[in-house]
């Protein structure tokens, strides 16, 4: 098992209670039928969730996200996922918090965007879809 695939296992059991309370919205297809992820590698990256079939990833960002070591690292995170056809939304802790039905709605209006065609492999950017995400 890869270094990549252990972090993921542990952040999935070490969330932040704003990725707890977004993930019981994403959980099992509950948001208007999209299927989530949580935790998931792409790439050399761990992302908090995304949607493979909408080419679609939400990062939940606390105030460590904050610091200029951290907004580098976010930039080439950002910049690897766009590279790779990934749409990227970022949500702050606090919105999720203060305002989980506003971040629903900008993510439904994002899932219903046209998005660039993402090819069915990315092979810069990890394993193909798996059967099933098509």
């Amino acid at each position: 098992m890869t270094s990549l695939v252990t972090r993921a296992r542990r952040l999935r059991h070490e969330q932040t209670s704003a990725e707890a309370v977004l993930w019981h919205l994403l959980l099992g297809r509950r948001f208007v039928g999209w299927k989530f992820r949580r935790q998931h590698p792409v790439g050399p990256f761990v992302v908090d969730f995304v949607c493979l079939a909408a080419s679609l990833v939400v990062e939940v960002d606390g105030v460590t996200h904050d610091g200029v070591t951290e907004r580098d690292r976010d930039g080439r995170r950002t910049a690897y996922l766009h590279a790779c056809r990934f749409r990227l939304v970022r949500v702050s802790n606090q919105d999720v918090y203060d305002n989980l039905d506003g971040v629903a709605e900008m993510l439904r209006l994002e899932l219903e965007l046209p998005f660039r065609s993402a090819p069915l492999t990315r092979p810069l950017c990890g394993r193909p879809l798996p059967v099933g995400e098509r």
